[in-house]
This record gives structure tokens, sequence and C-alpha cells, in this order.
């Protein structure tokens, strides 16, 4: 629509611009709404080759040009159904149409032309077609894909577009390349689709006959042989039973010879082709030559040694006579019955049974065993059960005990044990697949540790404490002393890693040295270290815990042994305890203090060694987890962080800035650990995992603010650190601390397990 003219305008003084302006606007309010208006390019690639197609090509914003038709990308179906593309909704689909077309044959006086039967594949997915035509035996022609799988043209002028679903049906003719093949008939997959389609399906046809194939099959079928002939097929045999041999262990006495003597043969029996192949067992210093086979693979005759057959005498046909002059232009007349052919008999894999002689060229070999395998075989082929191997030799006697020189005194017993077994000396191995049970495997240390007092008269050494560690792994012992003030010693390693022998052996002799196990060590034990009686007095939870869990392989830390020997206490002993009890529980609450409760059970005489005693307290108490000190932990904390220098908290404190998106002044124990982790923070896990948990809220995000003022030392320094409590803290922190304290014991679920229901009520 044209502008409104506006008085006083200066279009309304130039007609021409008004003009213009009119048709533009019209143009434009054509347009309203266009969103492209971009030009189509006029060139593309074919097969690599630079083409213009500028003809073909749409005008702008891809709009068609006047008089211009654009032509199909893809066919009108198959259509996307519901959200899914024809390409996926179709994958896999294709269907089949039988078809044929004639061939004209200019060079031959048999055939003038030729039916060549095909099939021809449409595709869903992508409306592509392909043309195969199957293999014809003897036909001289090579067969196999006609057509390749594309999207074929249409006929010529329609050739700007390509077949489509709509162009199929039975009983008709369709053109590939000026080619017209004819539709017969099409599987049931196709028939039910196109009905489907609502396409109404044509009668099936049939496809004429191929007059020269029909004149071979007239010649195939009226041929006869002449001379027939006994096939052997052994391809179902051989396929069957390839690979699958039977193994019989056998015996041949070989005595009566001279220098005759009884031999070990191995005889196998091939399934595939019923050959037979015999190896000899020859072990060392026989005085026999390591032949590679005592019987080639070949069949065994059953009634060999066989006379030597004449020349022409074995044959697979039989000759009767001979018509003509001998040489060429004779002929012959072969026996269809094999009159006198030679017949040999061999053995079967149903000859060979444990226990039976068979005849290999004139030995008699006895089959004395066979493999598991081979039983098999036989128990499903032929329902035998009796496998009893044969007894062909005596057991050869035990081998004597071998004598080992006792104990050189250089090295340890080991080194002088492997000196001893060769004439090149070995290093000791290790036992492997215990050390890589009981080794470290992450929190799992696998290391049982314990406190030990010296027993002695000096009052100095009787202050002394020691950590004894147990290795799992290898069963070696190391030994630590605490440093402790004004003691005058000043504490450190006091045993190498290594193992102990147990004291009173004998040094020089031939047997090993009975060391410390793990069994040996339990709280209350007595172990001599370098001449020196220690007294095991506690361990820690770790060792406590896993001598629980293996109560099968530590006996003092079985409850159930345990409890048998409370069981085992006379009457008068049983009444003592529960009225001690009784009177140490005047509220009747049912639980006892557990040192009245160790006190009890160590003078009764009841048999039990204090470890016994602290694990029956241990399951049946109550037990206290005692809380970490705070201030402690940061003060240590801060010793750490001084010691490694690091002193880059304001760097910290941005990172967790900038993690905290909403500027809360928390994040999660997973966030604060990781940025802790990338800064290299010189904090051990457990001491790090302590100290977030201790500035976690009650959602489990960390105020990391008043974590980095706690462990900033130069701001906010803690008092010193003595060296006492920082080793106490290292010890603790490390898992050899006692963990937590037995405060009081459930008597009553105690005297319920051991003496009864009877128990609780005679005690009330």
């Amino acid at each position: 629509m044209p502008l409104p003219l506006l008085p006083g305008n200066s279009l309304n003084r130039n007609p021409c611009l008004l003009v213009s302006l009119e048709y533009c606007s019209t143009s434009y309010y054509c347009e309203l709404g266009k969103e492209k208006f971009h030009k189509s390019q006029h060139f593309e690639y074919s097969k690599g080759i630079p083409l213009m197609v500028g003809a073909k090509k749409p005008g702008i914003g891809g709009e068609p040009l006047l008089g211009q038709t654009a032509k199909p990308q893809y066919s009108l179906f198959p259509k996307e159904q519901g959200s899914g593309p024809s390409w996926l909704a179709f994958d896999k689909q294709v269907l089949c149409f039988d078809a044929y077309f004639q061939e004209p044959v200019t060079q031959s006086r048999e055939e003038t032309y030729r039916v060549r039967k095909c099939k021809i594949y449409y595709y869903l997915e992508n409306d592509t077609i392909q043309v195969v035509e199957p293999i014809i035996k003897n036909s001289g022609m090579q067969h196999g894909t006609l057509i390749c799988r594309h999207r074929i043209p249409l006929p010529a002028p329609n050739d700007d577009q390509f077949y489509n679903i709509q162009h199929f049906n039975i009983n008709q003719e369709i053109e590939f390349y000026s080619r017209t093949y004819m539709i017969t008939d099409c599987d049931p997959f196709t028939r039910n689709f196109l009905r489907k389609m609502g396409v109404r399906i044509n009668s099936s046809a049939t496809a004429p006959a191929d007059p020269y194939t029909t004149l071979r099959q007239e010649l195939e079928d009226s041929m006869k042989p002449r001379r027939p002939y006994e096939r052997q097929d052994t391809l179902k045999q051989f396929l069957e039973h390839d690979h699958n041999v039977l193994r019989f262990y056998c015996y041949w006495n070989d005595t009566e010879s001279m220098f005759g003597d009884p031999r070990e043969l191995i005889l196998h029996y091939f399934l595939a082709d019923d050959t037979i192949e015999i190896r000899e067992v020859l072990y060392p210093n026989s005085g026999r030559d390591t032949a590679p086979k005592f019987l080639n693979r070949s069949k065994i005759p059953k009634n060999a040694p066989t006379p030597t057959h004449q020349p022409g005498e074995v044959t697979g046909r039989t000759v009767l006579n001979v018509i003509g002059p001998v040489g060429q232009g004779s002929r012959y007349i072969l026996d269809r019955l094999n009159t006198g052919a030679v017949e040999e008999e061999f053995y079967k894999d149903s000859d060979l049974t444990i226990g039976g002689v068979i005849n290999v060229w004139g030995r008699s070999v006895l089959i004395c065993d066979c493999d598991n395998f081979t039983k098999e075989y036989y128990r499903s082929k032929y329902g035998i059960e009796d496998f009893t191997p044969v007894q062909y030799k005596v057991p050869l006697p035990p081998k004597p005990a071998r004598e080992m020189p006792p104990y050189t005194g250089f090295g340890s017993e080991e080194d002088s044990l492997c000196s001893c077994q060769g004439l090149i000396p070995k290093a000791p191995q290790k036992d492997f697949r215990k050390l890589m049970e009981k080794d470290r495997q992450g929190l799992e240390s696998n290391v049982l540790r314990f406190v030990a007092k010296i027993l002695t008269n000096n009052a100095v050494n009787n202050e002394r404490t020691f950590i004894i560690s147990f290795y799992l792994g290898d069963d070696t012992i190391a030994m630590f002393e605490p440093t402790q003030r004004n003691t005058g010693v000043l504490g450190g390693k006091f045993l190498e890693r290594s193992r102990v022998k147990k004291p009173g052996q004998e040094l020089y002799k031939s047997e090993m040295s009975e060391c410390y196990m793990a069994q040996d060590l339990y709280v209350g034990a007595r172990l001599c270290i370098s001449n020196q009686l220690f007294q095991l007095v506690d361990a820690d939870e770790y060792a406590f815990n896993y001598m629980e869990q293996h109560a099968e392989e530590f006996p003092r830390a079985n409850i159930g042994i345990i409890l048998s020997k409370l069981k085992s206490i006379h009457a008068e002993k049983q009444k003592e305890i529960k009225h001690f009890l009784a009177n140490s529980d005047p509220g009747n609450t049912g639980l006892v203090p557990y040192e009245s409760f160790r006190s009890l059970l160590a003078d009764t005489g009841c048999q039990l060694s204090e470890h016994e005693i602290i694990t029956l307290g241990r399951t049946y108490s109550l037990r206290e987890q005692p809380e970490p000190n705070v201030g402690f932990m940061l003060a240590v904390a801060q010793d750490h962080l001084k010691k490694k220098l690091f002193d880059n908290f304001p760097d910290l404190l941005r990172a967790f800035t900038h993690e905290d998106r909403d500027r809360t002044g928390h994040l999660s124990a997973k966030e604060a650990r990781t940025i802790c982790k990338a800064f290299r923070l010189p904090l051990a896990d457990d001491l790090l995992r302590a100290l977030l948990q201790k500035f976690a809220n009650e959602s489990g995000n960390i105020d990391y603010n008043a974590f980095l003022s706690g462990i900033n030392w130069r701001e906010n320094p803690s008092p010193p650190l003595l060296p006492d409590d920082a080793i106490k803290f290292d010890v603790d922190w490390s898992g050899e601390a006692v963990g937590p304290a037995v405060t009081a014991v459930n008597y009553s679920l105690l005297l319920d397990d051991v003496f009864g229901s009877a128990g609780n009520s005679e005690s009330s």
C-alpha cells in the first residue's frame, strides 16, 4: 500500500521519489515475516569434480524461481513416525521382490535369449535399491550384485526424480538403467507392508523357463554312471571330531627279549580319521635315545604283521580281464562286486578298553589307564562306568629324608640352608602370597602393635615403655621406645625390623629355629628379645579388632573358647562370681565397672589370660569414644606447618573464597579437602579430616574462615607443643594408641550366655 502524503513533506514535491518509495514499500510489506534473504551458490562438487549447477538452484532465500520446480531430495515415503526420524524408524527393514529380465544371446547356436532371475531389494530407510542375481551352478556367468545399492533415478524425461515405494508392485515391469525387469513375487514381509500402506497388490506371476537351462537339466537327469564306485565320505567325522584325541597309558613288557626291559607308552587315538600314534615315556638316565615317536600316526591293523602284498594286489578297483593288446589301445573290465579284494581290519575306538591288549605290529601292548576326556567320551558313547586302572609296576619306595647340615654360623639360617641346596647359592625365597595378602592395603596396615614393659628389678627400667610392632606380611618384629622426660633414656629405635627367635633353642642345629609368630603375641604374654624379658601390657584398637575378626587364628581372642572356659568353672566358683557381681551392682542396673570385673576374673582362678579378660570385657562392654581436644589438634597442626615452612594462607583463603560462589563462608568437606590437597598442605590425612570435622556445622559444611584462622601459625600462634605431646599425638593418629576405653561391663548378659537364664535370676 502507498505511504500517506503528509502536508509539508518533501515527498510531495518529488513524484519520482514517491513512486520509488511506493514500490519499495509494496515489496517490503509483501516480504513481511521473511527471515532468509541469502543467495544460493551455483557451484557444487559431484564425485570430486567441480560443476556449475546454477540453473537448478532456487532464488533469494531458497524460494524457487518463476517456472522452476524443486527437485525432491527424498521420496514422499518413508515419512517420520512420531518423534523419531525415518532412517531410525525403518532401520534394517528391506522389501524384497522376485524379478527377471531377458538377455539376448547372439553368438550361440544353442540359445537365442536367456532368462535371468534376480532379486530387487528396496531399503525403506533411504529409498536405496539393490539388484542381486543368485548364483547358478555351472552357468558360466558371473553372478552377484548387478546394481549396487543407491538411489536409482527414473527413466527420462523424469531422470531428476528417483524411484520410491509407490513405483513397486507385483506383476508389473520396472526399468533400471534401460533394462526392463519384470516383478513376479515378493516375500511375506513385503506383501504385508504394502497392504498396510494401502497398495492393492496384483496377483503373482511366474517367470518363464530358460530354454537352455531346461535342456541342460534334462541332459543331467538322463546321465547314469557306467561304473558306480564306493564313496567314502569322512568329512562329517573330521568336522565333528577334529582336535579330539583319546589318550591311553600303556605298558609293553619286553623283558623276554635280549636286553629287554619294561616300556611305558602313551597311545593317542585321533577321532578325526581313526589313526593311532604312540609315544614312549623316557625317564632321565634311562639309557635310551629320545626318539620323537615310538610309532608314527597311522592305522594299526589287528592281524599285524601281515604278509607283504605283491604290486597291484591291493588296489582301489578290481580288474577282471583285459581285452585287446597289452598297452596302448587295451580295454579293462572292472568288477563291480570287488571280488577278491583284500580287506584289512583296523583298530577302532571300540577296541580300546582298560585292561585290554592290542597288537601293535607284533608287540602286545597292555592298556592300563586313560585321561579324563577319554573317560567322559566312553561314558557318553558306550556307557562304560568302570575305569579302574591296571597296576603294572611296583610303587616306588618313599624318598629318604634329606639330612641338612647344621647351621654354620655365617649369615642367617635361611642363607646357610640355601647354600647347601645347590652348587650356586640362591637367596632365600619369601612367602610371596602371604606378603601380597598381608601387606599394607590402603588404611589396612596389617600391623599389630602392643605396649610392652621390661620385667626387671631395676627401678629405672621399670618405667620404660616400648611399642612392639608385628608385621603380618613377613612375621617380623620392630621395637620402638618413645622418649620420656627425666628418665635418662634417649629413646628411639630399640630393635630393627627382623624375625625374633624364641629363647632356649640350640644354635648349631639342622632344623630351622622357631620364631615368634602372631599367635604368640597377646596382652599378658612374655617375650624374650635380645636377652631381655618383656611383658605385653596393652595393644591398639586395630590389633584387638584384627584378632577378634580372625578368632580362628587367635584362640585368646575367640569369645567361644573363653566362654567355654567360664562354663567349666565349679559350682562354688560360679556362686562366688554371681554374688560378687550382685554386690558390685547395688542399683541392679546390670552393669559393673571394668576394673572390678577384671579383678574378679583374675582372683577367682579362672585360668584366663589378660588378653582373654580384655576380649571378654570388650564383648560385653559399654564403650565411650574419647573426644579429641581441638586446641591440642590445632597446636599439632601449626607445629607441622611451621616445621614445613608453610605460610601460603592468603592464597589459600582466596581459593576458598573463589569456590564459595554464594559467599556463605562455608564449603563442603570434599571441596575443602580438595583445595587443601591442591595447595599441598603438609598435614596427615587423618589429622586434616579430623580438623575439618571440628569446623563443620550441622549440614556438614566447613567454616573455612575459622579453619584457616586456627591453623595460621603466623597470625594466631598456639602455645608451644612439648615433644612428649607431639609423639603421643603422632602415635594416637597413626593407629597405635589404645582405642575407646572399656568403662563398664554388662554382666547380666554375660551370666545369661555362660550360665543360662538362671544366672540372672539368682544374681538378682
